[in-house]
């Protein structure tokens, strides 16, 4: 039965998909193809398009391999090219984050063309002009669907929130949560993912009853169309809402999943509620908390509004999308029970939109048992993850995003491939720049001493860390990297690697120049190249700073340490202890 209704919700996700917006279905479903499956589809497609001398073939080839320069000379805008196959073709340019070409594209179809409307109006989404866009959709019949959806995020981003009635005489469990996620284990395997599976392990070592669950739809609408109502990881209890059936819009939606997390909690009989980021995890949790009259607590992970701008231009920052985002997030933080964020700077960030400081707990990103056991040798990890143990290896462990920076890790390590032949590239994770940051080390020449390994499992994620001698966070200087520190350097500390990194507040944080890494000037290449050069040189101050790093992080950055400090914080606002 629950096979059949997740078939049902699949189908349902796909026909939305085909009528909204089938080109970003291509590029999500090319993205969670095999990476083997991905490189070679992309270059059949390609050989077809020339074969048929189709720009549109070509260009979704480029989109799926992530090749930026192949995409806009398929795109390149011709005079004598059909209007339609321009619009086609601008909608791809949009779909590959490329606004200034679909522009182009757009200036040579008529307003006559009875598809522009759509794609105008998806211009304007892009850049964050929600109200333009919905004006845009609306009234054509062949867009109704995508008229809806605007249409109704626009009235969540707006102020709706969901409605639950209370309910009388709810009786919680003692010293028992639940946490409100958007995704888990394991099903994906992120940092986010690792960091609530992390806390409610810890919360469950010090006696606490724990459950989670998942936003409405997930994971079958990721692709996991085998997905059970329940998943149990180490002990802990994963819980799916998984209708036959999604509403329709965001709005309905989210009182969709409000009403079925309601009847969650009914059965699991939660104390206390928890949620992350963004803001409509808070809607829904917020109006069940406040149905049930228990406490609630909002964790704040990141600035989503700032990493929506940062795939933008400046603009982005003064669009209505912009503002109505951050007016939403700081409506959800302050009326939170109790706010858990990351770091100072996210604390800070937090008091600058109304939060009180008292209200708001600092629980860090940390690491658990596999990293406070002795690390292995760089040579002896290298060997236990099949790696050549010879050379010195340079890297990351990371989602393989454009704010991470890796390319100019890439081309730091090209600067040096001269001098230093026997440096090696180690790039672990996957992502949306996974395919372009490949086609970088081929143009860089680096390729034969770049090993991209895509995601690997998360019981031998450690050993990743441990296979390299110099691990480095080169993120780009933009709001969100400032403001959020990410869990992959606090784990890289505990391994005993020196950290070479952008100096940026977040990352301040956490790793001291001249101790425990060394801080290199955001975005340039010969920076990190030098400070890269140093430690390979010396090998002695790779070590001291290593066993800095190590040192800080397992006596002062564990998941047990915010998980009695979370305790605490959950008895002040009343919550029965056992």
């Amino acid at each position: 039965m629950q096979l059949i209704r997740n078939a049902r919700l699949a189908a349902a996700t796909l026909g939305e998909h085909l009528k909204d917006d089938p080109l970003v279905l291509v590029l999500l479903i090319s993205r969670r193809l095999p990476q083997r499956v991905a490189r070679t589809a992309a270059p059949i497609l390609a050989t077809c398009g020339r074969i048929a001398r189709s720009p549109v073939a070509s260009a979704l080839a480029a989109l799926i391999a992530g090749n930026t320069k192949a995409l806009e000379a398929a795109a390149t805008p011709l005079p004598s090219r059909p209007a339609r196959r321009n619009r086609v073709l601008a909608e791809i340019a949009l779909a590959a984050q490329l606004p200034e070409l679909a522009d182009q594209l757009l200036s040579r179809v008529p307003p006559n063309v009875a598809t522009l409307r759509g794609t105008v109006a998806r211009r304007y989404w892009y850049d964050g002009c929600m109200t333009e866009a919905v004006a845009h959709a609306e009234g054509i019949a062949r867009h109704r669907a995508f008229a809806t959806r605007l249409r109704s995020e626009l009235k969540v981003f707006e102020g709706w929130i969901p409605v639950i009635p209370r309910v009388e005489g709810y009786t919680p469990k003692a010293s028992s949560m639940l946490y409100v996620l958007t995704n888990s284990l394991p099903h994906t395997e992120s940092g986010y993912a690792q960091r609530s599976h992390s806390i409610l392990l810890a919360l469950h070592d010090l006696g606490w009853t724990v459950n989670a669950v998942t936003r409405l739809g997930y994971p079958v609408q990721v692709g996991k169309v085998v997905a059970s109502e329940l998943d149990t990881v180490d002990g802990v209890d994963y819980h799916r809402l998984l209708p036959a059936r999604l509403a329709r819009g965001m709005d309905q939606r989210l009182q969709q999943q409000a009403d079925l997390l309601l009847e969650l909690c009914l059965q699991v009989r939660p104390a206390v509620l928890q949620t992350t980021t963004h803001f409509v995890n808070g809607l829904v949790v917020r109006a069940v908390a406040q149905a049930l009259g228990i406490p609630w607590v909002y964790e704040v992970r990141g600035q989503l509004a700032d990493t929506w701008a940062s795939r933008r231009s400046a603009a982005a920052m003064s669009s209505e999308r912009y503002r109505l985002f951050n007016e939403r997030e700081s409506g959800v933080s302050a009326s939170a029970d109790l706010v858990v964020t990351l770091g100072d700077a996210m604390k800070r960030r937090l008091q600058a939109h109304g939060v009180e400081p008292d209200n708001v707990l600092l629980y860090p990103n940390a690491v658990g048992d596999e990293f406070l056991k002795n690390p292995m040798t760089p040579c002896d990890a290298r060997r236990a993850i099949g790696l050549p143990s010879d050379g010195t290896y340079v890297g990351t462990v990371s989602s393989l995003v454009d704010y991470e920076g890796l390319d100019i890790l890439l081309r730091a390590v090209a600067l040096l491939s001269e001098d230093y032949p026997d440096l090696r590239c180690l790039i672990v994770g996957d992502g949306e720049s996974a395919q372009s940051l490949r086609l970088l080390a081929s143009e860089l020449g680096i390729s034969d001493r770049t090993a991209f390994t895509g995601r690997v499992p998360r019981d031998r994620a450690h050993l990743y860390h441990q296979a390299l001698d110099i691990f480095v966070v080169s993120r780009r200087d933009t709001e969100v990297t400032r403001a959020v520190t990410p869990l992959k350097p606090v784990e890289a500390m505990a391994s005993g690697r020196p950290v070479i990194y952008s100096d940026l507040d977040a990352l301040r944080e956490v790793i001291e120049d001249g101790v425990s890494g060394t801080a290199v000037t955001a975005g340039d290449p010969a920076a990190l190249a030098d400070a890269i050069a140093g430690y390979t040189r010396d090998a002695e101050l790779s070590k001291v700073h290593g066993a800095a790093g190590r040192e800080q992080i397992i006596t002062s950055r564990t998941w047990s340490t915010g998980a009695q400090a979370l305790t605490e914080s959950y008895q002040r606002l009343g919550v029965v202890s056992a």
